[in-house]
């Protein structure tokens, strides 16, 4: 087999192996994820997480003697590049196992494809929060978003916040955060201080805006994708320079940064499924920044955390045994494990492994404060 030796996937560009065809020895991972489009820094550190894992995994020798070959395909963050790509690696190169990519959008077109219905595989790990039944052929490490939403509503709660704004973006990538924030909106009897609508439509936007920063709301939360939001930030820190602004932890940092600018994102605080991955505080963090400074190229963050750990759990859950027809690829231990200090699969009848968030702001040297 011929192999490309790379340390670095920050490049559009990743390392990948040049044949599809795997050896008899190897097991087969298979991933369709955005790496050149609107999402492709979470997509390229997720990506450098995983790949990190299983390079330490194979330095070891593999799975009972079986290394990991891991085929990346881009999908530019395209629902219908998304489902070619699957359809490739499933009946191309044969891939046994296949872990997500980046939205709602893009992980909903994957499971109803055709090809990924006929392979009977369970999609691991998409970077997606939206609620799926139980039954779905999926398996996510992350909370969902109303998980996500619940953290912020508490954290700003404790702060005496009964007022928001919303800062909202259209579309089937957010249509089910936004639906969660409204419903816990209720249940937790927070007053709508006012709303954005981003669309092309700038004179509305721009007066909705003034109007939102004239409410002088508690905080703000953006239900956005990361252009939209930086843009928006933009605008609105003009008038409102020291209101909290709340995200997601799918939230682009890098290019909501670059488009608010430093002093833009100061007072803005982002729900996190992972603790710090700058410190190590527990064994997963220091293994994490370890083996990324061995592997890596690129500086450590909350999406190289997230792909280490959802492929260190993906090891733990997987049936070494002979697979009999219909039986899932994962079989989640009674009340959940540990992953290198906190615990995972321990909610009864989930279809999310983790529940564990945490809210990080961005302090005054552009870095987040956990």
């Amino acid at each position: 087999m011929k192999h490309i030796l790379c340390k670095s996937l920050s490049a559009a560009a990743l390392c990948l192996p040049l044949l599809a065809e795997a050896a008899p020895e190897t097991i087969v991972v298979g991933q369709a994820i955005d790496l050149s489009g609107p999402n492709a820094d979470l997509g390229r550190d997720y990506v450098a997480g995983i790949k990190t894992y299983f390079d330490v995994l194979n330095a070891k020798g593999g799975i009972n003697g079986r290394r990991i070959q891991y085929l990346v395909r881009d999908d530019r963050g395209q629902s219908d590049l998304a489902v070619k790509a699957v359809a490739e690696l499933v009946d191309q190169a044969h891939a046994s196992y296949l872990f997500g990519g980046v939205g709602d959008d893009v992980t909903r077109a994957v499971l109803n494809s055709a090809d990924f219905k006929r392979s009977g595989l369970t999609l691991y790990a998409p970077l997606a929060g939206a609620d799926y039944q139980k039954d779905a052929k999926v398996l996510f490490w992350r909370p969902s978003y109303q998980e996500e939403i619940r953290h912020i509503f508490s954290h700003f709660g404790k702060l005496g916040i009964k007022d928001i704004g919303v800062v909202y973006q259209e579309s089937a990538a957010t249509a089910d955060a936004y639906r969660r924030l409204t419903e816990q909106m209720q249940q937790s009897g927070i007053k709508l201080s006012g709303t954005v609508h981003l669309s092309s439509d700038r004179a509305k936007v721009s007066a909705e805006t003034q109007q939102l920063a004239n409410a002088k709301p508690g905080c703000v939360v953006m239900i956005a994708d990361s252009v939209s939001a930086g843009l928006f930030l933009k605008d609105f820190r003009k008038l409102a320079p020291q209101t909290f602004v709340a995200g997601s932890s799918l939230t682009n940092l890098t290019t909501l940064r670059q488009l608010a600018g430093g002093k833009g994102v100061e007072w803005t605080v982002f729900s996190q499924v992972v603790p710090n991955p700058g410190m190590g505080s527990s064994s997963i963090q220091l293994e994490h920044l370890n083996m990324m400074r061995k592997y890596r190229d690129e500086p450590v963050s909350a999406l190289t955390l997230e792909g280490f750990t959802a492929a260190k759990s993906w090891v733990r859950l997987l049936q070494t045994g002979k697979r009999v027809a219909g039986q899932s690829e994962y079989a989640i231990p009674s009340g959940g494990f540990d992953v290198g200090g906190y615990m995972v699969g321990d909610v009864a009848n989930s279809n999310r492994l983790s529940n564990y968030v945490d809210i990080a702001l961005f302090n005054k040297a552009n870095g987040l404060t956990y």
